[in-house]
């Protein structure tokens, strides 16, 4: 009887073994919880995304109070290199905008509450 117990306990580490490794995969292959909400865009799917997982990183490596300046900065870092410069980006819960964009540079979004703002402008040398 002894020998049946045993075997019956090595079987259960066993299968709670695998179902804890399944939990674990589940977990890491689970999208982001942020839901986004595109508002209004003028963007190419492309750079959208890319801002889409930019604020994601963002906001999920910002323990609990949001830091609007952190992320509206990382997002204009994160464009100006990619993209050239003249990126200017407004975060916030409640804000109210009326801007002149680049044709193809203009993003409106929100990820749950936070709403984003990301456009490029045209830099022009100046005339002397």
């Amino acid at each position: 009887m002894e020998g049946a117990e045993l075997e019956l306990e090595r079987r259960s580490k066993f299968l709670s073994g695998l179902i804890e490794k399944k939990k674990a995969k589940e977990h890491q292959e689970q999208p982001s919880k942020l839901s986004v909400r595109v508002r209004a865009a003028d963007m190419p799917i492309v750079l959208q995304d890319r801002a889409f997982r930019c604020a994601r990183d963002q906001l999920e490596s910002m323990p609990g109070k949001l830091d609007s300046k952190r992320l509206a900065l990382a997002l204009k870092k994160e464009f100006d290199a990619a993209y050239g410069p003249a990126w200017h980006c407004i975060v916030g819960t409640s804000f109210g905008s009326y801007v002149t964009h680049s044709t193809g540079g203009f993003l409106y979004f929100s990820i749950d509450k936070v709403y984003i703002l990301l456009f490029r402008t045209v830099v022009e040398p100046l005339d002397r």
